[in-house]
């Protein structure tokens, strides 16, 4: 049995489709949020921090799988959230015996850099997004680091639409350009991981295209 899920990060876009398809699939589902009362719908929604972690191993209690869709706003200054967060997570999953991680990030962090095209790759990602992704690729390496049943999730620049259940999963980049992927589709990798765990300990870069794995 699966059991329980837990999705930090859950009022950001890509949480809240997470949530959403993961009730259509007829999960049992917590949110952990700053502020439940934004999570319209959601019966069990929980207050917490990422940067508390006691709220997190109090959030998971009875939970079989949590998944962290943690995001931060743009922004020039220096990014720690992301890092942080997640080696709060880390802990309390430690510390509440909880071992399955599925960990959305980005394309650009890690070995997807130079596989988003010209624009993204040489300037949004050295001006714009440099700071987040700096501590996206230091988010990455706590997951790493960790003993967990992982999984790296980095989507392709993402667009706000339903799922089409189109998309490539590439776990090894030879020439393979990422474009873009709905949110929606980002959902739909992650409940159907949760469900039915095909990877250990690896990352997934997803973007739109035929499925391949």
């Amino acid at each position: 049995m699966i059991g329980r899920v837990l999705v930090v990060g859950a009022t950001g876009p890509t949480g809240r489709e997470v949530l959403a398809r993961a009730k259509a699939e007829g999960l049992a589902v917590r949110a952990l949020a700053r502020n439940p009362a934004r999570l319209a719908g959601v019966t069990d929604a929980i207050q917490g921090d990422v940067r508390d972690r006691e709220s997190l191993v109090r959030a998971m209690a009875g939970i079989g799988a949590v998944v962290s869709a943690l995001g931060t706003k743009q922004t020039l200054q220096p990014v720690t959230l992301l890092s942080e967060g997640t080696r709060n997570i880390v802990e309390a999953m430690h510390e509440a015996g909880v071992s399955r991680l599925l960990c959305i990030t980005g394309m650009g962090a890690g070995d997807s850099r130079g596989n988003g095209g010209f624009l993204y790759d040489r300037l949004i990602l050295t001006t714009l997004l440099a700071r987040i992704y700096a501590d996206k690729d230091r988010q990455e390496q706590v997951v790493r680091s960790s003993d967990l049943d992982w999984v790296l999730i980095r989507p392709a620049r993402l667009v706000n639409a339903a799922a089409a259940g189109t998309y490539r999963e590439i776990t090894r980049f030879a020439n393979q350009r990422m474009t873009t992927i709905s949110r929606g589709d980002v959902a739909h990798f992650v409940v159907r991981e949760v469900m039915f765990p095909r990877y250990h300990r690896q990352t997934v870069n997803l973007t739109d295209g035929p499925r391949t794995a």
